[in-house]
């Protein structure tokens, strides 16, 4: 299978807006849209007077420093997943039901509903403030898988195990990171609005929680029952149909 082949098979095709999806949510949570502006004053080593200035420059190349910092974490976790998923292929299915029930205990967890699963792990030392040290704190910031962060991650790499791929887990965490980088790139580029923007989001936080979980739930449903293989296998009939338009 070529790569056109295999990023367009049907099963990516329900997942890669499933992983995107997932990211998003990541960021309009209640442990990451506070933090943005810290983020991006801290990326770009401007005070949020500067950043009020709209420097656009710098806030942009501070922004995606940043994004490739965790997008390589991500990534790095998705091709382990994927090779993982590829060496216990004849264990598939057990393995996949086992990674359905973690990913409903997780999507309780994002609704707040699990508090033991609210942690996160940080580095005892930034990286220095400025663009030179924005990939580092990309990285800790992968690394560190804040709360939220965590449980939609973790559900991106269940389908990464699944797709039995290591290049297919990766294409799933660079989706996931797209969606959870590309609003950074927004607020960079229209910091002020951004900022009106996220009070509409704060206020509806139980909201955001209870969809993100509800997500998550779903689709751990989906892989313990099997009815996610169902899915695929419809969705690759449907793909099949289709001829190429000369």
């Amino acid at each position: 299978m070529n790569t056109a082949d295999a990023v367009t098979s049907g099963s990516l095709l329900v997942a890669l807006p499933v992983a995107a999806l997932a990211g998003l949510v990541s960021f309009v949570s209640p442990c990451v849209l506070p933090l943005v502006p810290g983020y991006l004053s801290y990326v770009t080593g401007m005070t949020g007077a500067d950043l009020a200035e709209q420097r656009r420059g710098r806030l942009l190349l501070g922004a995606v420093l940043f994004i490739l910092g965790f997008t390589a974490v991500f990534v790095g976790a998705g091709l382990a997943f994927g090779q993982l998923g590829r060496l216990l292929l004849q264990y598939a299915d057990p393995i996949t039901r086992a990674l359905g029930a973690i990913t409903i205990v997780f999507g309780l967890a994002f609704m707040g509903l699990v508090p033991g699963l609210q942690r996160t792990v940080k580095s005892g030392r930034l990286p220095t403030a400025g663009l030179a040290g924005a990939p580092l704190l990309g990285v800790l910031f992968g690394l560190g898988w804040t709360p939220c962060i965590g449980p939609t991650l973790a559900a991106v790499q269940s389908l990464a195990f699944t797709e039995a791929s290591a290049a297919r887990g990766a294409v799933l965490s660079l989706a996931y990171s797209l969606g959870l980088g590309l609003p950074f790139v927004l607020t960079a580029v229209a910091y002020r609005r951004a900022l009106g923007a996220f009070g509409a989001v704060k206020r509806n936080y139980q909201v955001v929680m209870r969809v993100g979980g509800g997500m998550l739930i779903c689709l751990g449903v989906l892989l313990v029952t099997g009815l996610w293989g169902d899915v695929m296998v419809s969705v690759k009939s449907w793909v099949g149909g289709f001829g190429m338009v000369i």
